[in-house]
């Protein structure tokens, strides 16, 4: 493994005093074969954080960050990597809170690999020695790619909440599987998620829908979100969602029920879309439960999963995409709309369209697995290519007259917007054409509109 070692790491290696040892992620991905080019590098030893913080300045190592009550210390280097000691240690919780309750520092490294989750990640390298440590059994577990508690599943799960997310995020960036006892102590423990903090909770599903990044391949996303389910933390975290469980769709359009099918868009959708795809249909157990049907979903899902989103403490812009999203994910599904409504709907949305699309292919997959053309994608991706070939502007960038020509031609500054958008539309829509003599002539009759009114209107 040394040879997969920054120069950086090396060098504090060979400063420190003690052994300084690797545990954690990347010993674990190094022995499954999976190491990343960027792992995450944690570090620990005995030693005080004083006496590694001697070292790390001797190598020349950036120091981030002290912790004093918890052994911690945080590096960067010259190259921008970044690495995270903790010293050895014991720690007491109250049950379900993330942070410890107590910390006994210790030079018992059996104690601190009791100290974490899963023995899979609680392997140690000696950089110096370039030799394992394993105290609990982990190498024979990374092997078979299964997780297995440190202690008693029900014992861990309960001391920490957070630790039923990070196994469905562990789960889905390596493509290990729990064991029946670790599923059964998250199963027992799983309404301890409510204890943790809105904001790490999405964080580690921000982990987990772009865990196909990682390891455990193209389905690491379904994989952590099926696990979530099956020990019930979905429930928790997403009511609103979890409520599609076992929710009966349509046999001649869908093979899953609402819940499996909305897991299964996330399948199907590319990174940038997932918690649209997720929360696609977050709105079809509330219209069923208050209509007897599914008819007013994409309005209502949009409304709650702009709720969740805010609950999860989601960035604005992700929020305010995602509802637009779910939103529009079901026009012209029954492909009945007019072209000139296609032209229209092409216009309005332009920024998000590529980001529509595949919404609308994720969502036709995931009904029945079908990896073909979505129809409604077919026929707007058509219209839109048409669009393109008569040369009709597709944004405001693209109108052959500008804000400045607008306000040239008399049009008052509080129109121009919405004076452009009508020319715009009236290009897309071929009721105009692009050019530039045409539209300034234009301009000027929609100015003498305006003064008329104002003419008419009393003071």
């Amino acid at each position: 493994m040394r040879e997969k070692l920054t120069k950086s790491l090396i060098s504090l290696a060979g400063h420190c005093p003690e052994p300084l040892y690797l545990v954690g992620g990347s010993v674990r991905d190094y022995l499954a074969g999976t190491l990343s080019p960027a792992p995450d590098w944690d570090l620990a030893s005995p030693m005080t954080e004083e006496k590694f913080l001697s070292a790390a300045k001797q190598s020349g190592l950036e120091v981030r960050a002290v912790y004093p009550a918890t052994g911690t210390v945080k590096l960067k280097d010259g190259e921008g990597a970044e690495y995270e000691f903790t010293r050895f240690r014991s720690d007491t919780y109250v049950r379900g809170m993330h942070a410890p309750a107590e910390t006994e520092f210790t030079r018992d490294i059996k104690k601190d690999a009791v100290r974490r989750d899963f023995c899979a990640d609680a392997v140690y390298y000696d950089i110096q020695k370039d030799e394992f440590i394993d105290p609990l059994g982990g190498i024979p577990d990374i092997q078979k790619h299964i997780l297995r508690t440190v202690a008693p599943a029900k014992k861990v799960f309960g001391e920490d909440g957070l630790r039923l997310m990070r196994l469905a995020r562990i789960a889905a960036e390596t493509g290990f599987s729990p064991d029946e006892e670790c599923l059964e102590g998250a199963r027992a423990n799983h309404m301890l998620i409510r204890d943790i903090v809105p904001e790490r909770i999405f964080q580690e599903l921000c982990r987990i829908l772009s865990s196909d990044e990682k390891a455990g391949g193209e389905d690491g996303p379904y994989r952590g979100l099926s696990l979530l389910r099956e020990t019930g933390v979905l429930r928790e975290i997403a009511p609103e969602l979890a409520l599609g469980d076992e929710l009966d769709q349509r046999k001649d359009f869908h093979k899953y029920d609402v819940l499996e099918h909305s897991l299964r868009c996330v399948r199907y959708a590319p990174p940038d879309i997932r918690f649209a795809a997720l929360l696609h249909d977050v709105g079809k157990p509330y219209c069923f439960y208050r209509d007897g049907n599914f008819h007013a979903h994409p309005e209502e899902g949009a409304r709650i999963a702009g709720e969740m989103l805010s609950r999860w403490k989601a960035p604005k812009k992700l929020t305010e995409e995602t509802k637009t999203l779910i939103l529009l994910h079901m026009r012209d599904f029954d492909l009945n709309m007019r072209e000139s409504k296609v032209r229209r709907e092409l216009i309005a949305h332009y920024p998000l369209l590529k980001k529509l699309f595949a919404l609308k292919q994720a969502d036709f997959s995931a009904c029945r697995d079908d990896t073909s053309p979505a129809p409604t994608v077919v026929k707007w991706e058509g219209v839109l290519q048409k669009m393109k070939a008569e040369g009709a502007p597709l944004t405001l960038s693209e109108l052959a007259v500008t804000g400045k020509d607008a306000l040239n031609a008399g049009i008052p500054p509080h129109e121009v917007g919405n004076v452009l958008h009508l020319l715009l539309f009236d290009c897309a829509l071929s009721m105009a054409k692009n050019e530039r003599a045409a539209l300034l002539k234009r301009l000027t009759k929609l100015a003498q509109k305006y003064l008329e009114k104002e003419n008419i209107c009393p003071d």
